[in-house]
């Protein structure tokens, strides 16, 4: 999930129709670019999966002049832009009209993961009139509908090598978090008892060894109760993955665990749709593979030198190519398990940055949610990671002032300060196309015991039922079981255990968070804080100290 040494070194809804330039640029030669054109005359309401057809509402309040008097819907890929992809329906250019064609679900001209738009013809020439706008309805193509694993918001990290030793259970979590990149999983036609996968005309292939060890895990982790969420990573070293990663991705000398998927070309999108269909069908929970509920497309995607590697210092190019990575998951997902929910993921760097090779939370927020709404409002769910300022600070519920603020130019937001998230996030401009705020995993939050266990375990109590107050928070993921000797060297002491496997204080107050005994983890947590925790929670009530938060 987070390389935390790392980061220490540095429709529902109507479209939002919005800015007023049209920009067209060049992507290393991989990719045009098109920012909203001011004035554009057309619009595209809705496109729905309606049975084995897509249905597309059109409207103009002035319908633009044309050779024919006819509109084209063009379904491109994701790597097309303006009247490239093929011609899917040609119907009278009205103020209204709704346009139809075949869904053509797992086939070579699939339209499940295509973006539309509207052109017509002038002086012989395609012209575009309308914003791109993607299908909102996969689920209405799901063969699967399961019912979510939701008992709880207590999670953690998952270590696979602690999975039958019995401590899960004895926390009482009730959801894990896993980290799995598609270099593990894919595979060649060549390699002995690979699993293959047709999908869209084509044949794929996935490793027989690797994915049969996740169906026994995830199954194993569903029958003892637990919710499982996956971090969908990159890392760029598969022999049978390179297609998957982008083009601008593979420029420059940087060596960092996430790198952005390849979204430039037909080589790599047709490969990541069939990884998502795969994913998606296997851990649907009705395979007997296993059942997966929440997905998160990368980790921390607007640390850009870190996590969503690419070459390009610009937000909008690199929000862009994520935002149809994410289309891509969501509409191949959300068409094999109905009730899968899929996520993006940011740091707490709200509005300063420690890196300069990143991009600000906020801004990468607003920027996604844009692009989200102007083609196509969908119900994606927000990952936050509320970490404390600095990380190694071992203070949840006392954060330096310079860095923890209440109002929403806070240059963090950490757990002290997360209602200002949930409260921007209940914003008209980010509700769910039913009009609802959107699901928030706090999917990972550690604190430290470099500077004493009590710290770690007021912390780790404060964490939990800060979260636990919140009813739009569904997942708050400790991060993490066990020390990390790599981590650890930044003052970052992140586990509940040691590296000897002991139990520090902190693995009992999390033990209790959540139960019967949680009056004792409360007691204890308001000894240390010196008041009352619920009343610190319940009247937010926010402590800041001077100082840069530096720990001697």
């Amino acid at each position: 999930m987070r390389n935390v040494k790392r980061k220490m070194g540095k429709l529902m809804k109507t479209v939002l129709v919005a800015a007023a330039i049209f920009v067209a640029g060049t992507l290393a030669g991989q990719e045009q670019m098109h920012v909203q054109a001011a004035g554009r005359p057309v619009e595209i309401k809705s496109c729905l999966i309606s049975g084995d057809d897509v249905l597309c509402m059109i409207e103009a309040k002035n319908v633009p002049s044309s050779d024919d008097g006819k509109y084209y819907v063009y379904a491109n890929e994701v790597y097309e832009d303006g009247p490239e992809g093929e011609i899917v329906a040609t119907v009278d250019a009205e103020s209204s009209v709704t346009a139809d064609f075949p869904l053509n679900y797992n086939t070579e001209d699939s339209n499940l993961s295509r973006k539309f738009l509207i052109a017509v013809k002038r002086g012989g020439q395609m012209m575009q009139v309308s914003d791109e706008h993607y299908i909102t309805n996969p689920e209405e193509a799901a063969e699967f509908t399961s019912e979510r694993m939701s008992t709880g918001i207590k999670g953690i990290l998952l270590d696979t090598t602690r999975v039958l030793d019995g401590d899960l259970e004895d926390l009482g979590v009730q959801q894990v978090i896993y980290n799995l990149s598609v270099d593990e999983l894919c595979s060649g036609a060549d390699v002995p008892g690979a699993i293959s996968f047709d999908y869209n005309g084509k044949t794929y292939y996935f490793d027989h060894e690797i994915v049969t060890h996740y169906d026994q895990l995830f199954k194993l982790l569903n029958e003892k109760g637990m919710q499982i969420t996956v971090v969908l990573l990159n890392r760029g070293e598969g022999a049978y993955s390179q297609d998957l990663v982008h083009p601008m991705a593979k420029e420059g000398d940087v060596d960092c665990p996430g790198y952005a998927l390849n979204v430039a070309d037909e080589e790599g999108v047709s490969h990541l749709k069939a990884v998502c269909a795969f994913l998606g069908q296997r851990y649907s929970g009705r395979v007997d593979c296993g059942q997966i509920d929440n997905w998160i497309v990368g980790n921390e995607v607007n640390a850009r030198t870190e996590w969503w590697y690419m070459n390009s210092t610009s937000l909008d190019v690199n929000v862009n190519v994520y935002v149809k990575a994410f289309r891509i998951m969501y509409n191949e997902m959300k068409a094999m398990n109905a009730n899968v929910q899929i996520y993006n993921s940011i740091d707490q760097e709200w509005n300063r940055k420690s890196n300069p090779g990143s991009f600000l939370a906020k801004e990468y927020l607003d920027k996604f949610n844009y692009y989200m709404n102007r083609e196509g409002n969908v119900d994606w769910g927000l990952s936050y990671h509320p970490y404390n300022s600095p990380l190694y600070d071992p203070y949840a519920w006392n954060g330096p002032a310079v860095w923890v603020k209440q109002n929403i130019s806070t240059p963090y937001i950490t757990m002290q300060n997360v209602d200002i998230l949930i409260d921007y996030m209940h914003e008209d401009k980010f509700l769910n196309p039913s009009g609802d705020v959107r699901s928030i995993s706090l999917a990972e939050i550690g604190f430290t015991s470099y500077f004493g266990e009590e710290k770690q375990e007021a912390s780790v109590a404060y964490g939990y039922l800060k979260a636990a107050s919140l009813p739009d928070v569904d997942a708050f993921m400790l991060f993490r079981l066990t020390d990390d000797a790599h981590e650890m060297e930044s003052k970052l002491s992140l586990g509940i255990e040691d590296l000897d496997g002991n139990k520090k204080p902190a693995y009992d107050i999390y033990k209790n968070l959540g139960t019967g005994n949680e009056a004792e983890a409360k007691e204890r947590a308001s000894e240390i804080i010196g008041m009352d925790i619920d009343e610190m929670i319940e009247d937010n009530i926010v402590w800041t100290r001077s100082g840069d938060g530096v720990v001697q």
